[in-house]
């Protein structure tokens, strides 16, 4: 599955859908079309509006003409949605006699008399270092504070109430109709708010939410894929509800393979992860840090941050600092291949341990093309995720393809895309030969496929092998 923005492979989508069928082609089976409704910030995470598509970017047609040839992921963003929407303008306009006045989630009337206290405030899990909430002016002067745990023009819902729950099914059976086989629940861990609580993950009311989403669309025959980045424990349990989740500790548990060339990590790692998962090493924001804790021990996080900085290409600590707007402390802004070094072979080696990795291989399309860090744009911009959120014209990617190395990776991908073996009701074995030696063995449901992967992460060397035969790359 190839993440992307829409106008990040070419200007639009349309331009998109030729790099799909011309430099790209086979390798990609689904596509993650990052936000494309218009926007007010946050590279489309503030939509205004689900039932538009950007006209910068295009119109429904193009995005359903995708969704004739790739299966397709959308993202709603459950926590919050922007303040230039007609249903916060609404709101800020009449206030109480607003008909969305529920829809929003009010940080004074979520308080008790005489709280929150400081103490209340230190509970909760930010995304800033501050308390999270906006004042808002309305119409008729007076103030109040709503919930923002993101960014200024993202505005929480409160999803207790019934305008928020008919918002919600309404936009996702919407999305469906537009082609969406896959919703990614955006933020979705900071979307219940309870007292004496940390505002994240709440049980069992996060469940119930879940459920609710779940019920909202069974009958569309999709489903959803809740995001959520903090310890495994978590999108474990989601896991055994039965759904699919994200593998977000992979990026970190591969580089410190990589790093020290040991393999005991990353096998006790794949060892543990369900198949019902979606891989990643990157995505459009950093790499997890906090994903990885007591999968590596603190120690070798330490380790593989430090080295990093050391050993990456035009990574530094400041482009994950306030002082490039970053949000979050727990990630570290990068490209997956500037991460490595600009190093072709590791990163070659890191994509084969992604592809025979149970689940579904998501690759950003900064990755798809082995893209280096882009300074430029970070420094035009002062935003530290653009690092990793480059711009490539349509010329851009005829010319990336030529590289050896992305080359290779679309072998390589068209590979995982067409080999049987790779069922995910499969099975999966994960050896490890010496200390830094690590086997995979992936095998079809009825046993009639079997592909294997030997790798040597200190020398660089692999084998892959179909029911014997070697394949390469």
């Amino acid at each position: 599955m190839l993440i992307t923005y829409p106008d990040s492979l070419g200007k639009n989508i349309k331009e998109l859908q030729d790099v799909l069928h011309t430099d790209l082609k086979g390798a990609v089976g689904g596509i993650h079309l990052l936000p494309f409704f218009p926007s007010t910030g946050d590279r489309g995470f503030a939509p205004t509006d689900y039932t538009k598509v950007d006209s910068k970017f295009g119109d429904w047609s193009d995005v359903e003409k995708l969704g004739e040839e790739y299966y397709l992921m959308f993202d709603f963003m459950i926590n919050h949605i922007s303040r230039q929407s007609k249903f916060y303008k609404d709101f800020q306009a009449k206030k109480d006699q607003s008909k969305y006045a529920d829809l929003f989630l009010s940080w004074d009337k979520f308080w008790p008399k005489g709280r929150p206290t400081k103490e209340d405030v230190d509970l909760i899990y930010k995304r800033k270092d501050r308390a999270p909430y906006q004042e808002i002016t309305f119409a008729d002067g007076s103030k109040e504070k709503l919930w923002n745990t993101f960014g200024p023009e993202q505005i929480d819902l409160d999803v207790r109430h019934q305008v928020t729950t008919d918002f919600i099914k309404n936009t996702l059976r919407s999305l469906i109709d537009h082609g969406a086989d896959i919703i990614r629940l955006d933020a979705f861990a900071y979307a219940v708010k309870k007292l004496d609580s940390n505002d994240f993950f709440v049980e069992p009311e996060i469940w119930d939410l879940l459920k609710q989403v779940q019920d909202d669309i069974s009958d569309k025959g999709a489903m959803i894929l809740p995001e959520i980045h903090e310890h495994y424990s978590m999108p474990f349990k989601i896991s055994k509800h039965g759904y699919f989740i994200y593998d977000f500790a992979l990026p970190m548990v591969t580089l410190y393979s990589l790093y020290s060339g040991k393999t005991d990590r990353l096998a006790n790692w794949l060892k543990m992860c369900p198949m019902k998962q979606f891989t990643t090493l990157d995505t459009h924001d950093g790499i997890g840090v906090v994903d990885a804790r007591d999968i590596l021990t603190p120690d070798q996080i330490d380790y593989t941050s430090k080295e990093l900085y050391k050993v990456g290409a035009n990574v530094k600590k400041k482009y994950s600092s306030a002082e490039y707007h970053n949000l979050d402390i727990y990630q570290i802004n990068t490209t997956f291949y500037s991460a490595l070094g600009d190093d072709d072979k590791k990163y070659f080696m890191a994509r084969l341990l992604q592809v025979f990795a149970p689940g579904i291989p998501q690759v950003y399309y900064v990755g798809m093309l082995a893209g280096k860090n882009d300074i430029k744009l970070l420094e035009e911009t002062k935003e530290g995720r653009n690092i990793n959120r480059h711009y490539y014209s349509r010329e851009e990617v005829a010319q990336e393809i030529k590289r050896p190395v992305v080359a290779s990776l679309l072998k390589l991908f068209t590979f995982r895309n067409t080999e049987k073996a790779f069922d995910l009701e499969g099975k999966i074995e994960v050896l490890t030969p010496s200390e830094n030696e690590i086997e995979i063995i992936r095998e079809n449901k009825d046993g009639s496929r079997v592909a294997k992967l030997h790798a040597n992460l200190k020398e660089l060397s692999y084998e892959v092998t179909v029911n014997g035969q070697e394949i390469t790359f």
